[in-house]
C-alpha cells in the first residue's frame, strides 16, 4: 500500500475550513486501488495552518491511473490556473509519496 501525501500551507484560519473539500463522497471512491483519504491539522504553528491530505492507495499505477483521470482534471479544475489571485488561501503545497513497509494494528 502506498500513502501520497499533500502537505498544503495555507493563511491562518483557512486549513480547517478547507479540509471537508477534500473527503466529499464521490467518483474517486469507485476508483480502482483507491482505500480512502485522512485530512490532519497541524497543531500550534504561529504563521500559518499546514494540513496533509493523505490518500491510501493499493499501488502506484492506481495512484496514477486516477492522477490521469478525467475524475482528478475535474475534481482540480481551476487549481492550477494561471489566474491565481492574491484571495487564495494556499501558501505552498508539497506532494510525497511512502511505501507502507510495517503496521501493527489495534486487537479491540
Amino acid at each position: 500500500m502506498f500513502i501520497v501525501t499533500n502537505c498544503i500551507k495555507t493563511k491562518k484560519g483557512f486549513a480547517e475550513k478547507m479540509a471537508p473539500r477534500f473527503t466529499k463522497e464521490g467518483p474517486l471512491q469507485e476508483m480502482k486501488g483507491f482505500k480512502k483519504v485522512e485530512v490532519t491539522l497541524t497543531q500550534n504553528l504561529p504563521e500559518h495552518d499546514e494540513m496533509r491530505v493523505n490518500m491510501y492507495w493499493e499501488s502506484l499505477e492506481d495512484f496514477e491511473a486516477w492522477k490521469n483521470s478525467d475524475i482528478f482534471k475535474e475534481a482540480h479544475k481551476g487549481s492550477n490556473s494561471d489566474q491565481k489571485t492574491e484571495e487564495s488561501p494556499i501558501i505552498d503545497s508539497e506532494v510525497t509519496i511512502s511505501k507502507v513497509a510495517s503496521v501493527l494494528e489495534s486487537l479491540n
